[in-house]
């Protein structure tokens, strides 16, 4: 099981499974790591990365490189962008724009791309052993979200602030079954040396950012992803069909660990 350790508690000298009480016994100790990170292999050079296609409405800013793979350059729409052989580039990009139908060795390097997408997709959708499984009914507003493997079988409405609060190398993994949507002006906010780049959202169905709204960490999404006027994703963006931005932001984090 990936990432899945369980240390047992030691009750007045029975040992148990964790999370199991045996009589009226106190535990000793009980301790749980947090999760493993997602490895994005090559996805990780990318601020937004998709299968079909890529849209702007201006002017929206993309802090990081973009691409899309199998879909061709006439599916990155809005952007302005100019030809340069292998790239393009646009004002709203500050780096790069790359498609499958670009000079080599652009196809083959988009191809890579998608495919430790999806693979690292895979990964996050396969962890096993929830530390938090169904909280708040997926109805998140005000919650203080510690570091871990979060699951919900349901979709995932956010109506207010939330707080994700933990050190410097701590890591969340959070996988949703159904869909995850961020309501108008709520933001994810960081505590204790939190960091964008260790925080993983695994989303089964669409990802919805509300106007203004704000979001941290690096989104899986099976489908597609949406933001809203103004909203912005501090982190990364990849979906397996398209990325819809509405004068919004996507700011990559600092570079993965190897």
């Amino acid at each position: 099981m990936t990432g899945c350790i369980r240390i047992t508690r030691l009750l007045s000298g029975v040992l148990g499974f964790a999370g199991c009480s045996i009589g009226d016994a106190t535990p000793i100790v009980a301790t749980r790591p947090g999760p493993p990170p997602v490895d994005l292999g090559s996805a990780a050079n990318y601020a937004i990365l998709a299968k079909s296609g890529i849209s702007a409405i201006p002017f929206s800013l993309i802090v990081g490189d973009i691409g899309i793979s199998p879909a061709t350059e006439s599916l990155m729409t809005g952007f302005s962008q100019t030809r340069v052989i292998a790239y393009s580039t646009s004002q709203q990009v500050t780096g790069f724009m790359y498609a499958a139908d670009m000079a080599a060795p652009t196809p083959a390097k988009m191809g890579a791309a998608i495919v430790d997408m999806e693979t690292a997709y895979a990964d996050a959708a396969g962890r096993e052993c929830p530390d938090h499984l169904d909280d708040f009914s997926g109805l998140l507003g005000g919650n203080l979200l510690l570091p871990g493997l979060y699951k919900w079988n349901t979709r995932v409405l956010v109506m207010s602030d939330v707080t994700v609060s933990g050190g410097v190398d701590d890591l969340w993994v959070f996988q949703i079954s159904g869909d995850l949507v961020v309501n108008y002006a709520v933001n994810f906010i960081l505590a204790g040396g939190a960091q964008p780049k260790n925080i993983f959202w695994q989303v089964a169905g669409t990802v919805t950012l509300g106007t203004a709204s704000r979001v941290e960490g690096i989104i899986l999404c099976k489908t597609s992803i949406t933001l809203n006027t103004g909203a912005r994703i501090n982190g990364r963006a990849f979906a397996q069909t398209s990325v819809a931005l509405d004068k919004a932001i996507v700011t990559e984090p600092a570079l993965q660990l190897a």
